[in-house]
């Protein structure tokens, strides 16, 4: 089986791969276009992008309740290991650093132009995107929360099966960017998030895939939270 994506909502994402689950940004409780809950998503590994509530959302509770390991950057991996939030099987890396999580996935952290606070006020450390590389050789570019920046271009050069990219605008990349950023990565398929769930993020994302098919030589992919996506690979 190939592996494949799952869009919970906002920027909650479930990959699957031979059979074990990558739980990235894990915002569903108070997510109202969440199509999972905290108490039935399954979890191998769990990556948070930054601090917002909008992302690091229920990993606590996950990460308890599945035994998965959390990687995130230093600050936040600190945070996760006090006593307020208890886990232990914490990974706080640090940007441009990878690490193969056995039979799951090689992650590497990648920069990201954004905030970060927890959710108690502590400072959450620089934001990041990922780089994911699963078994079967797939590599997933997820953006998170970012503004556009030039060096997608290198991130690019790893030769990127499908580019997770955020066009909410308000927050992060609006459509216009996220278009050069995908023109930038050039990636087999792109997928958008962080989009609709509010208000000040709304936008047409059928508008945006129909941008990308016209002037970019990338495949849109179309969600609706709860769908599932098969990541083609690239040739070669």
């Amino acid at each position: 089986m190939s592996t494949r994506v799952r869009w919970l909502g906002h920027s909650c994402l479930l990959f699957e791969s031979d059979g074990r689950h990558v739980l990235v940004d894990p915002f569903l409780t108070g997510n109202p276009k969440a199509a999972d809950s905290a108490d039935t998503v399954p979890a191998d590994l769990i990556l948070i992008s930054h601090g917002h509530g909008d992302h690091i959302g229920d990993a606590v509770a996950i990460a308890k309740r599945t035994g998965a390991p959390v990687v995130a950057n230093y600050e936040i991996g600190e945070w996760l290991k006090e006593p307020g939030q208890g886990l232990t099987d914490v990974h706080g890396m640090q940007h441009g650093g990878g690490r193969l999580f056995e039979g799951i996935a090689r992650v590497k952290l990648t920069v990201a132009f954004h905030g970060s606070v927890l959710p108690d006020g502590t400072y959450g450390g620089n934001p990041c995107g990922f780089l994911i590389t699963f078994p079967d050789g797939t590599k997933v570019y997820d953006a998170a929360d970012t503004a556009l920046f030039s060096d997608m271009r290198l991130i690019g050069e790893e030769g990127i099966d499908l580019a997770i990219l955020p066009i909410g605008d308000y927050y992060t990349m609006g459509p216009d960017d996220a278009l050069r950023a995908v023109t930038m990565i050039a990636p087999k398929s792109v997928l958008p998030i962080h989009f609709n769930t509010f208000d000040a993020i709304a936008q047409d994302g059928k508008a945006w895939a129909d941008r990308v098919r016209r002037e970019t030589q990338a495949e849109p992919v179309e969600l609706e939270p709860g769908q599932w996506f098969d990541i083609p690979r690239r040739p070669g």
